[in-house]
Protein backbone atom coordinates (compact mmCIF):
# COMPACT_ATOMS: atom_id res chain seq x y z
CA UNK A 1 0.00 0.00 0.00
CA UNK A 2 1.35 3.55 -1.03
CA UNK A 3 2.53 5.91 1.26
CA UNK A 4 -0.11 8.27 0.19
CA UNK A 5 -2.66 5.83 0.75
CA UNK A 6 -2.06 5.87 4.30
CA UNK A 7 -2.01 9.64 4.41
CA UNK A 8 -4.77 10.20 2.48
CA UNK A 9 -7.00 7.50 4.57
CA UNK A 10 -5.95 9.19 7.80
CA UNK A 11 -5.93 13.08 6.65
CA UNK A 12 -7.59 15.91 8.73
CA UNK A 13 -7.02 19.00 6.67
CA UNK A 14 -5.56 18.97 3.16
CA UNK A 15 -3.82 22.22 1.69
CA UNK A 16 -3.40 22.71 -2.03
CA UNK A 17 -1.23 24.77 -3.15
CA UNK A 18 -2.58 26.14 -6.28
CA UNK A 19 -5.75 25.37 -5.97
CA UNK A 20 -7.06 27.59 -8.83
CA UNK A 21 -5.43 25.58 -11.32
CA UNK A 22 -8.37 23.67 -13.68
CA UNK A 23 -6.34 20.28 -13.04
CA UNK A 24 -6.70 20.73 -9.19
CA UNK A 25 -9.81 22.04 -9.14
CA UNK A 26 -11.64 18.56 -9.77
CA UNK A 27 -9.72 16.68 -7.35
CA UNK A 28 -10.57 19.26 -4.78
CA UNK A 29 -14.19 19.13 -5.74
CA UNK A 30 -14.38 14.96 -5.11
CA UNK A 31 -12.28 15.49 -1.96
CA UNK A 32 -14.83 17.68 -0.77
CA UNK A 33 -17.53 15.57 -1.45
CA UNK A 34 -16.29 12.81 -0.17
CA UNK A 35 -16.25 15.24 3.43
CA UNK A 36 -12.59 15.94 3.54
CA UNK A 37 -11.43 19.42 5.30
CA UNK A 38 -9.82 21.21 2.27
CA UNK A 39 -8.12 24.38 2.23
CA UNK A 40 -5.64 26.58 -0.53
CA UNK A 41 -4.01 29.25 -1.58
CA UNK A 42 -3.24 30.44 -5.26
CA UNK A 43 -1.41 33.56 -7.13
CA UNK A 44 -4.71 35.14 -8.96
CA UNK A 45 -8.30 35.72 -8.29
CA UNK A 46 -10.33 33.43 -11.19
CA UNK A 47 -13.66 31.86 -11.47
CA UNK A 48 -11.93 28.42 -10.45
CA UNK A 49 -10.98 30.07 -7.13
CA UNK A 50 -14.40 32.27 -6.49
CA UNK A 51 -16.07 28.48 -7.74
CA UNK A 52 -14.07 26.92 -4.75
CA UNK A 53 -15.29 29.43 -1.99
CA UNK A 54 -18.48 29.18 -2.79
CA UNK A 55 -17.80 25.22 -1.82
CA UNK A 56 -16.79 26.68 1.68
CA UNK A 57 -12.83 26.39 1.18
CA UNK A 58 -11.25 29.06 2.38
CA UNK A 59 -8.35 30.20 -0.57
CA UNK A 60 -5.87 32.21 0.49
CA UNK A 61 -4.16 34.91 -2.07
CA UNK A 62 -0.67 34.87 -2.51
CA UNK A 63 1.69 31.81 -1.43
CA UNK A 64 3.72 32.04 1.44
CA UNK A 65 4.73 29.42 4.42
CA UNK A 66 1.93 30.84 7.02
CA UNK A 67 -0.86 29.36 4.47
CA UNK A 68 0.53 25.59 5.39
CA UNK A 69 -0.68 26.07 8.92
CA UNK A 70 -3.16 23.32 10.49
CA UNK A 71 -2.97 20.82 7.24
CA UNK A 72 -1.30 17.30 7.51
CA UNK A 73 -1.30 16.63 3.83
CA UNK A 74 -0.01 18.94 1.14
CA UNK A 75 -0.88 18.64 -2.42
CA UNK A 76 0.85 21.45 -5.23
CA UNK A 77 0.54 21.12 -8.59
CA UNK A 78 2.90 20.66 -11.62
CA UNK A 79 2.82 24.74 -12.73
CA UNK A 80 4.52 25.70 -8.89
CA UNK A 81 7.99 26.14 -9.49
CA UNK A 82 10.08 24.91 -7.17
CA UNK A 83 11.54 28.37 -5.90
CA UNK A 84 7.70 28.56 -4.40
CA UNK A 85 8.42 29.90 -0.83
CA UNK A 86 5.17 28.02 -0.18
CA UNK A 87 6.66 24.91 -1.72
CA UNK A 88 10.14 24.88 -0.32
CA UNK A 89 7.81 25.42 3.18
CA UNK A 90 5.71 22.61 2.38
CA UNK A 91 8.89 20.16 1.70
CA UNK A 92 11.08 21.50 4.49
CA UNK A 93 7.81 20.65 7.16
CA UNK A 94 7.89 17.59 7.73
CA UNK A 95 4.00 17.09 6.50
CA UNK A 96 3.25 14.62 3.96
CA UNK A 97 3.30 16.69 0.33
CA UNK A 98 2.83 15.19 -2.84
CA UNK A 99 2.34 16.24 -6.14
CA UNK A 100 -1.38 16.38 -7.97
CA UNK A 101 -0.57 13.72 -10.08
CA UNK A 102 0.23 11.19 -6.93
CA UNK A 103 -3.43 12.61 -5.50
CA UNK A 104 -5.03 11.95 -9.04
CA UNK A 105 -3.57 8.32 -9.14
CA UNK A 106 -4.79 7.62 -5.76
CA UNK A 107 -8.25 8.65 -6.26
CA UNK A 108 -8.60 6.63 -9.18
CA UNK A 109 -7.41 3.76 -7.81
CA UNK A 110 -10.46 3.48 -5.77
CA UNK A 111 -12.62 3.00 -8.31
CA UNK A 112 -12.96 -0.36 -10.34
CA UNK A 113 -13.39 0.90 -13.75
CA UNK A 114 -11.10 4.23 -14.16
CA UNK A 115 -11.95 5.43 -17.92
CA UNK A 116 -8.53 7.46 -19.10
CA UNK A 117 -9.35 9.47 -22.03
CA UNK A 118 -5.73 10.95 -23.13
CA UNK A 119 -4.30 12.35 -26.42
CA UNK A 120 -2.58 15.42 -27.56
CA UNK A 121 -6.19 16.74 -28.80
CA UNK A 122 -9.68 16.72 -27.41
CA UNK A 123 -9.50 15.20 -24.23
CA UNK A 124 -11.42 17.94 -22.09
CA UNK A 125 -14.45 17.35 -25.15
CA UNK A 126 -14.29 14.09 -25.81
CA UNK A 127 -14.17 13.26 -21.36
CA UNK A 128 -17.14 15.82 -21.09
CA UNK A 129 -19.09 14.11 -23.98
CA UNK A 130 -18.45 10.81 -22.22
CA UNK A 131 -19.18 12.06 -18.85
CA UNK A 132 -22.85 13.44 -20.02
CA UNK A 133 -23.42 10.64 -22.19
CA UNK A 134 -23.22 8.05 -19.44
CA UNK A 135 -25.01 10.67 -16.98
CA UNK A 136 -27.87 10.89 -19.45
CA UNK A 137 -27.70 6.78 -19.84
CA UNK A 138 -28.01 6.69 -16.15
CA UNK A 139 -25.07 5.69 -14.94
CA UNK A 140 -23.82 7.76 -11.84
CA UNK A 141 -20.15 8.14 -12.77
CA UNK A 142 -17.64 9.80 -10.98
CA UNK A 143 -15.59 12.10 -12.92
CA UNK A 144 -12.48 14.73 -13.36
CA UNK A 145 -12.51 17.16 -16.38
CA UNK A 146 -9.68 19.76 -17.27
CA UNK A 147 -13.13 21.89 -18.43
CA UNK A 148 -16.35 22.90 -16.80
CA UNK A 149 -19.08 20.68 -17.51
CA UNK A 150 -22.41 22.75 -18.22
CA UNK A 151 -24.58 19.74 -17.37
CA UNK A 152 -22.69 19.64 -14.05
CA UNK A 153 -21.82 23.41 -13.39
CA UNK A 154 -18.79 21.49 -11.77
CA UNK A 155 -14.85 20.34 -13.27
CA UNK A 156 -16.03 16.69 -11.19
CA UNK A 157 -18.54 15.13 -9.52
CA UNK A 158 -18.82 11.91 -7.28
CA UNK A 159 -21.15 9.54 -8.18
CA UNK A 160 -22.43 6.53 -6.42
CA UNK A 161 -21.06 3.74 -8.84
CA UNK A 162 -17.88 2.23 -9.43
CA UNK A 163 -17.02 4.26 -12.83
CA UNK A 164 -14.62 7.18 -12.88
CA UNK A 165 -14.33 9.11 -16.19
CA UNK A 166 -10.92 11.59 -16.16
CA UNK A 167 -8.90 13.21 -18.48
CA UNK A 168 -5.67 11.73 -18.74
CA UNK A 169 -2.93 14.23 -19.50
CA UNK A 170 0.22 12.73 -21.22
CA UNK A 171 2.13 16.16 -20.16
CA UNK A 172 5.27 15.25 -17.95
CA UNK A 173 3.58 11.97 -17.90
CA UNK A 174 1.30 12.50 -15.38
CA UNK A 175 -1.13 9.90 -16.68
CA UNK A 176 1.17 7.07 -16.01
CA UNK A 177 0.36 7.67 -12.24
CA UNK A 178 -3.33 6.89 -12.86
CA UNK A 179 -5.01 3.15 -12.52
CA UNK A 180 -7.33 2.84 -15.46
CA UNK A 181 -9.49 -0.19 -16.47
CA UNK A 182 -9.91 1.50 -19.87
CA UNK A 183 -7.44 3.46 -21.66
CA UNK A 184 -8.72 5.55 -24.76
CA UNK A 185 -5.91 7.43 -27.00
CA UNK A 186 -7.27 10.11 -28.98
CA UNK A 187 -4.80 10.90 -31.29
CA UNK A 188 -0.72 11.21 -30.38
CA UNK A 189 0.83 14.35 -31.97
CA UNK A 190 3.91 16.09 -31.64
CA UNK A 191 3.64 18.51 -28.32
CA UNK A 192 5.52 18.84 -25.01
CA UNK A 193 9.12 18.25 -26.43
CA UNK A 194 10.81 20.00 -24.27
CA UNK A 195 9.79 16.75 -22.17
CA UNK A 196 9.76 14.22 -24.47
CA UNK A 197 12.24 15.10 -26.80
CA UNK A 198 11.62 12.89 -29.48
CA UNK A 199 8.30 11.56 -30.93
CA UNK A 200 9.65 7.80 -30.36
CA UNK A 201 9.66 8.86 -26.55
CA UNK A 202 6.49 10.22 -26.65
CA UNK A 203 4.96 7.12 -28.50
CA UNK A 204 6.64 4.96 -25.99
CA UNK A 205 4.63 6.97 -22.97
CA UNK A 206 1.29 6.59 -24.86
CA UNK A 207 2.07 2.76 -25.31
CA UNK A 208 2.91 2.51 -20.95
CA UNK A 209 -0.47 3.92 -20.70
CA UNK A 210 -2.08 1.83 -22.92
CA UNK A 211 -0.81 -1.25 -20.80
CA UNK A 212 -1.73 -0.11 -17.78
CA UNK A 213 -5.27 -0.62 -18.68
CA UNK A 214 -7.00 -3.38 -16.78
CA UNK A 215 -9.72 -4.45 -19.58
CA UNK A 216 -9.73 -2.47 -22.61
CA UNK A 217 -7.74 0.04 -24.96
CA UNK A 218 -10.13 2.49 -27.36
CA UNK A 219 -8.16 4.01 -29.77
CA UNK A 220 -7.90 6.33 -32.85
CA UNK A 221 -7.22 3.50 -35.28
CA UNK A 222 -7.16 6.67 -38.09
CA UNK A 223 -3.77 7.85 -36.48
CA UNK A 224 -0.79 6.32 -36.96
CA UNK A 225 1.22 7.61 -34.00
CA UNK A 226 -1.97 6.12 -32.04
CA UNK A 227 -1.66 2.76 -33.84
CA UNK A 228 1.70 2.44 -33.21
CA UNK A 229 1.60 3.46 -29.56
CA UNK A 230 -1.02 0.35 -29.10
CA UNK A 231 1.12 -2.21 -31.05
CA UNK A 232 2.22 -5.60 -28.93
CA UNK A 233 -1.07 -4.15 -26.41
CA UNK A 234 -2.03 -7.74 -25.05
CA UNK A 235 -4.32 -9.14 -22.75
CA UNK A 236 -7.31 -6.59 -23.24
CA UNK A 237 -10.00 -5.86 -25.45
CA UNK A 238 -8.43 -3.41 -28.35
CA UNK A 239 -11.63 -1.91 -29.64
CA UNK A 240 -10.65 1.26 -32.52
CA UNK A 241 -12.50 4.07 -33.94
CA UNK A 242 -12.08 6.62 -36.71
CA UNK A 243 -13.37 7.44 -40.17
CA UNK A 244 -11.73 4.60 -41.63
CA UNK A 245 -14.71 1.56 -42.47
CA UNK A 246 -12.27 -1.31 -41.00
CA UNK A 247 -12.56 0.55 -37.52
CA UNK A 248 -14.45 -1.05 -35.18
CA UNK A 249 -16.51 1.97 -34.61
CA UNK A 250 -16.81 4.35 -37.77
CA UNK A 251 -19.21 6.61 -39.10
CA UNK A 252 -21.39 6.80 -42.47
CA UNK A 253 -23.23 9.36 -44.19
CA UNK A 254 -22.16 11.85 -42.62
CA UNK A 255 -24.06 15.61 -43.58
CA UNK A 256 -23.31 19.13 -42.28
CA UNK A 257 -26.01 20.83 -40.39
CA UNK A 258 -25.95 23.98 -38.81
CA UNK A 259 -22.94 25.90 -40.12
CA UNK A 260 -19.95 23.11 -39.16
CA UNK A 261 -22.00 20.87 -37.40
CA UNK A 262 -22.48 17.26 -38.52
CA UNK A 263 -25.27 14.16 -38.74
CA UNK A 264 -24.12 10.56 -39.11
CA UNK A 265 -24.85 6.94 -38.73
CA UNK A 266 -22.49 5.39 -36.02
CA UNK A 267 -21.90 1.52 -37.48
CA UNK A 268 -19.84 -0.96 -35.32
CA UNK A 269 -18.54 -4.05 -36.64
CA UNK A 270 -21.11 -3.58 -39.59
CA UNK A 271 -23.93 -2.50 -37.79
CA UNK A 272 -25.94 0.28 -37.78
CA UNK A 273 -26.15 1.33 -34.28
CA UNK A 274 -27.97 4.52 -35.08
CA UNK A 275 -27.77 8.40 -35.91
CA UNK A 276 -26.45 11.49 -33.99
CA UNK A 277 -26.40 14.73 -34.33
CA UNK A 278 -24.40 16.91 -32.77
CA UNK A 279 -24.34 20.60 -31.85
CA UNK A 280 -20.43 21.32 -31.62
CA UNK A 281 -18.87 22.02 -34.99
CA UNK A 282 -16.01 20.64 -36.96
CA UNK A 283 -15.19 17.03 -38.27
CA UNK A 284 -12.75 15.91 -35.23
CA UNK A 285 -15.82 16.10 -32.87
CA UNK A 286 -17.35 13.17 -34.89
CA UNK A 287 -14.09 11.78 -33.96
CA UNK A 288 -14.45 12.88 -30.33
CA UNK A 289 -18.36 11.88 -30.19
CA UNK A 290 -17.44 7.89 -31.51
CA UNK A 291 -14.96 7.62 -29.02
CA UNK A 292 -17.36 8.98 -25.92
CA UNK A 293 -20.26 6.38 -27.53
CA UNK A 294 -17.42 3.52 -27.48
CA UNK A 295 -16.24 4.32 -23.46
CA UNK A 296 -19.92 4.37 -22.42
CA UNK A 297 -21.01 1.25 -23.89
CA UNK A 298 -17.95 -0.49 -22.62
CA UNK A 299 -19.15 0.80 -19.36
CA UNK A 300 -22.70 -0.47 -19.65
CA UNK A 301 -24.82 2.66 -21.37
CA UNK A 302 -27.01 1.24 -24.52
CA UNK A 303 -26.73 3.26 -27.52
CA UNK A 304 -30.30 4.81 -27.63
CA UNK A 305 -29.26 6.40 -24.27
CA UNK A 306 -26.11 7.51 -25.75
CA UNK A 307 -27.60 9.85 -28.14
CA UNK A 308 -29.63 11.74 -26.12
CA UNK A 309 -26.12 12.84 -24.17
CA UNK A 310 -24.46 14.25 -27.82
CA UNK A 311 -27.11 15.38 -29.11
CA UNK A 312 -27.22 17.90 -25.73
CA UNK A 313 -23.95 18.37 -25.73
CA UNK A 314 -22.91 21.92 -26.24
CA UNK A 315 -19.33 22.03 -25.31
CA UNK A 316 -17.50 22.09 -22.38
CA UNK A 317 -15.56 25.24 -20.68
CA UNK A 318 -13.49 26.94 -23.27
CA UNK A 319 -13.58 24.82 -25.82
CA UNK A 320 -15.75 26.67 -28.59
CA UNK A 321 -17.81 28.09 -25.46
CA UNK A 322 -20.24 30.88 -26.41
CA UNK A 323 -19.93 33.55 -24.45
CA UNK A 324 -22.89 35.67 -25.74
CA UNK A 325 -23.78 38.58 -28.58
CA UNK A 326 -23.52 42.19 -27.52
CA UNK A 327 -23.88 43.94 -29.54
CA UNK A 328 -24.48 41.95 -32.72
CA UNK A 329 -21.04 40.50 -31.89
CA UNK A 330 -20.77 37.01 -30.80
CA UNK A 331 -18.19 36.19 -28.49
CA UNK A 332 -16.79 32.52 -28.55
CA UNK A 333 -13.40 31.02 -26.33
CA UNK A 334 -11.43 28.17 -26.62
CA UNK A 335 -8.75 26.39 -25.52
CA UNK A 336 -6.64 25.60 -28.28
CA UNK A 337 -2.96 26.36 -28.26
CA UNK A 338 -1.64 23.74 -30.71
CA UNK A 339 -1.31 24.50 -34.54
CA UNK A 340 -3.23 21.26 -35.33
CA UNK A 341 -6.53 22.38 -32.44
CA UNK A 342 -6.20 26.09 -33.86
CA UNK A 343 -6.57 25.03 -37.48
CA UNK A 344 -9.58 22.60 -36.58
CA UNK A 345 -11.15 25.53 -34.50
CA UNK A 346 -10.76 27.90 -37.06
CA UNK A 347 -11.93 25.65 -39.90
CA UNK A 348 -15.13 25.70 -38.18
CA UNK A 349 -15.40 29.03 -37.34
CA UNK A 350 -14.60 30.38 -40.70
CA UNK A 351 -17.72 28.04 -41.81
CA UNK A 352 -20.59 29.79 -39.76
CA UNK A 353 -21.19 32.32 -42.04
CA UNK A 354 -20.17 35.64 -39.98
CA UNK A 355 -18.65 38.73 -41.91
CA UNK A 356 -15.22 38.39 -40.33
CA UNK A 357 -13.92 35.77 -37.86
CA UNK A 358 -11.52 37.66 -35.24
CA UNK A 359 -8.54 35.00 -33.88
CA UNK A 360 -7.43 36.55 -30.78
CA UNK A 361 -4.38 34.14 -29.52
CA UNK A 362 -2.33 33.94 -26.80
CA UNK A 363 0.94 32.05 -27.82
CA UNK A 364 1.28 29.79 -24.17
CA UNK A 365 5.17 28.51 -23.49
CA UNK A 366 8.15 29.67 -25.37
CA UNK A 367 9.09 26.13 -26.36
CA UNK A 368 5.65 25.06 -28.20
CA UNK A 369 5.91 28.69 -29.74
CA UNK A 370 9.94 27.85 -31.45
CA UNK A 371 9.37 24.82 -32.73
CA UNK A 372 5.51 24.97 -34.23
CA UNK A 373 6.99 28.47 -35.51
CA UNK A 374 5.95 27.57 -39.50
CA UNK A 375 2.97 26.03 -38.50
CA UNK A 376 1.09 28.84 -35.73
CA UNK A 377 2.17 30.99 -39.29
CA UNK A 378 0.03 28.81 -41.67
CA UNK A 379 -3.10 28.11 -39.47
CA UNK A 380 -3.48 31.87 -38.07
CA UNK A 381 -4.13 33.47 -41.92
CA UNK A 382 -7.22 31.26 -41.88
CA UNK A 383 -9.13 34.14 -40.02
CA UNK A 384 -10.00 37.36 -41.43
CA UNK A 385 -8.38 38.92 -38.70
CA UNK A 386 -5.30 37.79 -36.49
CA UNK A 387 -4.75 39.77 -33.17
CA UNK A 388 -2.06 38.41 -31.00
CA UNK A 389 -0.82 39.53 -27.46
CA UNK A 390 2.45 38.24 -26.11
CA UNK A 391 4.11 34.78 -25.62
CA UNK A 392 2.77 33.56 -21.97
CA UNK A 393 5.62 31.37 -20.64
CA UNK A 394 4.21 29.73 -17.68
CA UNK A 395 6.86 27.71 -16.28
CA UNK A 396 9.37 28.66 -19.11
CA UNK A 397 11.90 31.06 -19.57
CA UNK A 398 12.56 32.75 -22.94
CA UNK A 399 15.83 31.07 -23.95
CA UNK A 400 14.46 30.49 -27.44
CA UNK A 401 14.44 34.56 -27.71
CA UNK A 402 10.87 33.82 -30.11
CA UNK A 403 8.36 36.69 -29.69
CA UNK A 404 4.80 37.15 -31.14
CA UNK A 405 6.45 40.55 -33.04
CA UNK A 406 8.05 37.13 -34.83
CA UNK A 407 4.79 36.11 -35.80
CA UNK A 408 2.93 38.64 -36.88
CA UNK A 409 6.03 39.74 -39.46
CA UNK A 410 4.85 36.54 -41.22
CA UNK A 411 1.05 36.91 -41.13
CA UNK A 412 -0.42 39.66 -43.42
CA UNK A 413 -2.47 42.17 -41.70
CA UNK A 414 -2.11 40.84 -38.34
CA UNK A 415 -1.43 42.72 -35.03
CA UNK A 416 0.05 42.09 -31.51
CA UNK A 417 -0.15 43.80 -28.08
CA UNK A 418 2.17 43.59 -24.87
CA UNK A 419 -1.00 43.75 -22.70
CA UNK A 420 -5.36 42.28 -22.72
CA UNK A 421 -6.46 45.92 -22.02
CA UNK A 422 -4.39 47.03 -25.57
CA UNK A 423 -5.87 43.60 -27.36
CA UNK A 424 -9.75 44.72 -26.25
CA UNK A 425 -9.38 48.08 -27.22
CA UNK A 426 -7.74 47.22 -30.50
CA UNK A 427 -10.33 44.77 -31.09
CA UNK A 428 -13.47 46.59 -30.29
CA UNK A 429 -12.25 49.84 -32.01
CA UNK A 430 -12.50 47.87 -35.60
CA UNK A 431 -14.75 45.03 -34.74
CA UNK A 432 -18.50 45.12 -36.72
CA UNK A 433 -22.02 43.98 -36.12
CA UNK A 434 -22.09 40.40 -37.76
CA UNK A 435 -18.48 39.45 -36.16
CA UNK A 436 -17.16 36.75 -34.70
CA UNK A 437 -14.66 37.44 -32.09
CA UNK A 438 -12.47 34.21 -31.21
CA UNK A 439 -10.28 34.27 -28.49
CA UNK A 440 -7.76 31.09 -28.37
CA UNK A 441 -4.75 29.76 -26.19
CA UNK A 442 -4.77 27.67 -22.94
CA UNK A 443 -3.71 30.81 -20.98
CA UNK A 444 -5.56 33.57 -19.35
CA UNK A 445 -6.32 35.31 -22.82
CA UNK A 446 -10.54 34.33 -21.84
CA UNK A 447 -9.75 37.57 -19.87
CA UNK A 448 -9.99 40.05 -23.22
CA UNK A 449 -13.35 38.34 -24.07
CA UNK A 450 -14.52 38.83 -20.62
CA UNK A 451 -13.25 42.57 -20.68
CA UNK A 452 -14.19 43.25 -23.91
CA UNK A 453 -18.01 42.06 -23.55
CA UNK A 454 -18.03 44.28 -20.17
CA UNK A 455 -17.16 47.22 -22.10
CA UNK A 456 -19.84 46.57 -24.75
CA UNK A 457 -22.37 45.68 -21.41
CA UNK A 458 -21.41 49.64 -20.06
CA UNK A 459 -22.10 51.09 -23.22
Amino acid sequence: MSNITEVLKNAKRIHFIGIGGSGMCPLAEILHAKGYSLQGSDNNESSIVERIRKLGIPVMMGQRPENLEGADMIVYSAAIMKTNPELIAALESGVPTFTRAELFGEITRQYSNCVGICGTHGKTTTTSMTVQTMLDAGLDISAVIGGKLPLTNSYGRVGTNDTIVVEACEYVDTFLHLYPNVSVILNVDEDHMEYFKTMDNLIASFHKFAELAKSAVIYNGDDANTVKAVEGITGKALISFGFGRDNDYHPENIEEVAGACNSFDVVYKGETLGRITLRVPGTHNILNALAAVACAIYSGAEFKDCVKGLETFGGAGRRFEHLGTYKGIDFIDDYAHHPAELKVTLDAAMKLGYKKVWAVFQPFTYSRTKLHFDEFVDVLKIPDRCVLTEIMGSREVNKWDVYSSQLCEKIPGSVWFNTQEEVCDYVLAHAEAGDLILTMGCGDIYKSANMMIETLKAE
